[in-house]
């Protein structure tokens, strides 16, 4: 059977709801959402209200199509915990930055669950549903197929996880604009692009500056300032291998109790005085 939903947050809602609820039903309301017999639906804030057609079904007397009205309302989310929920989240410039650029990343539920708190549907405790239909049954096979329009909605808007949860995108966006990292990355996103200039060689061009005075044919030569009669040679050090040096005077490898640069230092002499009588 093709997939309802497009994409992953569709998904989870579908299958966060798979999680408590009566596949059989689930089966029904998909078909039902499938085949059109929802004829109105709305979402404000966190409420969700349905007319859905019923079926005709003469072995209880039912001759007419009717139409039934549904009305699901999701738990939102307590404003203290919306203030410690949208902290975790501005404290994680990944979650920030795609959030202010109209997307939800993948993992944000762990940052909900850190905080006993869900953004998914959890439980049916979540939902809050009526149907004027006559089966005792909830979620009916009508709640059910309003179920899967909502997960169609959110392919087209991820937010309205947000919003049903009581926290519309407005608002969100601007609480976490106003964090340390919503600001750093606000000025980022709101700075002007620098305009690129057009060159016309890949080398620097040469300037031109003026000489107040020009030097005798002597300064041309020789400059201005003498140069130094002798020149002070360094000595060497009697290991120049870095590598010797950086082992210390007592490396790990080295057992004995004399030092271990001092004998490399002894070694290296002999090998540079060897057999110099010979040439």
């Amino acid at each position: 059977m093709a997939k309802f939903s497009r994409t992953w947050w569709g998904d989870r809602f579908i299958q966060a709801l798979e999680a408590f609820t009566d596949d059989g039903r689930l089966q029904r309301g998909r078909s039902y959402a499938r085949g059109g017999k929802v004829k109105s639906f709305e979402i404000e804030k966190n409420k969700i209200t349905a007319k859905v057609k019923g079926s005709i079904n003469p072995y209880f007397g039912v001759y007419k199509e009717p139409t039934y009205n549904i009305a699901i309302e999701i738990k939102p989310i307590a404003k203290t915990s919306w203030n410690e929920a949208i902290q975790k989240l501005s404290s994680k410039a990944s979650i920030v930055s795609r959030l202010l650029l109209n997307e939800v990343p993948e993992n944000i539920e762990d940052s909900f669950s850190d905080l006993g708190l869900h953004l998914l549907p959890h439980s049916n405790k979540d939902f809050k549903t009526q149907c004027s239909c006559p089966d005792y049954a909830n979620p009916c096979k009508h709640i059910a197929g309003v179920y899967y329009l909502v997960a169609s909605q959110l392919d087209n808007n991820p937010f309205l996880l947000f919003e049903l949860r009581g926290l519309s995108k407005a608002e969100l966006q601007s609480k976490l604009a106003n964090s340390p990292l919503g600001k750093a990355l606000s000025e980022e996103l709101n700075a002007k692009e620098i305009t690129l200039e057009v060159s016309t060689s890949f080398y620097t061009k040469l300037e031109k500056s003026s000489v107040d005075q020009k030097p005798t044919a002597r300064e041309f030569w020789l400059g201005t300032k003498r140069l130094p009669q002798t020149i002070e040679v360094s000595t060497q050090s009697g290991v120049s291998a870095i590598l010797i040096k950086k082992q210390g005077d007592f490396p790990a490898f080295w057992q004995k109790d004399n030092s271990f640069i001092e004998t490399m230092e002894e070694l290296y002499q002999r090998v540079k005085t060897k057999n110099q009588n010979l040439l």
